[in-house]
């Protein structure tokens, strides 16, 4: 039996697909597949970097690198098809999500909402899309206009409000829907009535998602004293409770618990000082961008500037197998299992969640 025709995987516990780790190579391919479908974004959101400088060049990922990486992992459990950018933008979105989902993964995306018309959703819908998720980061306009850089709050609202009264109307359970919020220190008050215009949306779901920063050399607010992990005091600890109980007195699921950009992704930090010790990514993940160069996860665009500090291959010259085990993936493997990990690697589960 080979290992992709072994017990099929839950896709939303792929995080547990690999044991602790202690050898360099990984025995399968990877059971989720981050793939940046384009670069190109239509908001300037101030804890993103690619508002204020150039990843790569601005790219949508091609039809023809999109089939060659997903035909190369038939077992793949799960596909996230966003990265820095703004993935309803790319016209062949949908196509993307019906290729997948021929192949029986489980496929979900994060979207700001700007484009979420019924045309495009119905789109999603018919492509069997499982999961969307609407990062909408504000509870006001003007809280939006100041995280986002654009006014497009009231638009939001009314597509996700529109599109959730197709579903209701039709009787569509899929795609889940979901609202995030990124949890920085000038919004976290606007929580509770986060849930309300989530649930005024006719959302039913809300996340709090941690705030990923650089250490060192931050931009914009995506800076160390704006996060929340291990700095928040009792105000703060209240509001987040406060939303809680209007969650659960609106029948809506709430999570802020690890503030995780995963559910589930929160893991206890060992004692001995290696919170990334824990990490199971590079021998599970493989985050591809829009221009074929192999990430070791979503996270480290955020963690280090620069892709050339960890980039492990190039998908539009190598086979997926090929950079899986090849030398960089293997000698980012070993850096990780040391006490001196990869840079980018080095502060992970200190300050934002595995």
């Amino acid at each position: 039996m080979t290992p992709h025709a072994a017990q099929p995987l839950d896709p939303r516990r792929y995080h547990e697909a690999a044991p602790r780790q202690v050898d360099t190579q990984a025995e399968r391919m990877p059971v989720c597949l981050y793939l940046e479908v384009t670069n190109r974004c239509n908001l300037l959101c101030t804890t993103c970097p690619r508002t204020y400088e150039e990843l790569e060049p601005p790219a949508d990922m091609s039809w023809e690198l999109f089939t060659s990486i997903v035909d190369q992992v038939p077992g793949l459990a799960r596909a996230v098809l966003h990265g820095v950018g703004e993935p309803m933008l790319v016209k062949a979105l949908p196509r993307m999500v019906a290729h997948l989902k021929a192949r029986g993964t489980y496929v979900l995306f994060n979207t700001n909402g700007t484009v979420l018309s019924e045309k495009n959703g119905r789109a999603l819908v018919e492509a069997g899309l499982d999961e969307l998720r609407v990062s909408i980061d504000a509870a006001s306009r003007a809280s939006y206009i100041r995280v986002r850089g654009k006014d497009y709050f009231e638009r939001i609202l009314r597509n996700v409000r529109a599109f959730r009264a197709l579903q209701e109307r039709e009787g569509l359970t899929r795609p889940r829907v979901s609202a995030w919020l990124t949890g920085l220190k000038e919004t976290l008050h606007e929580l509770p009535a986060f849930v309300r215009v989530a649930a005024e949306a006719g959302v039913r779901e809300v996340y709090l998602q941690r705030l990923v920063f650089f250490e060192q050399d931050s931009i914009g607010l995506a800076r160390p004293d704006q996060g929340l992990y291990e700095s928040m005091d009792r105000t703060e600890a209240a509001i987040l409770a406060e939303a809680e109980a209007e969650a659960a007195r609106l029948g809506m699921t709430f999570s802020a618990s690890g503030a995780a950009t995963e559910p589930g992704m929160s893991l206890r930090r060992p004692e001995d000082g290696t919170p990334w010790s824990l990490c199971r990514r590079p021998w599970n993940v493989m985050y591809v961008t829009a221009n074929g160069r192999a990430l070791p996860c979503c996270i480290a665009p955020f963690s280090q500037r620069g892709y050339e500090n960890y980039t492990l291959g190039d998908a539009t010259q190598d086979t997926l197998r090929a950079i899986w085990n090849g030398p960089a993936y293997t000698d980012f493997r070993a850096a990780l299992l040391s006490d001196r990990p990869p840079e980018a690697c080095a502060s992970c589960g200190l300050r934002w969640s595995l």
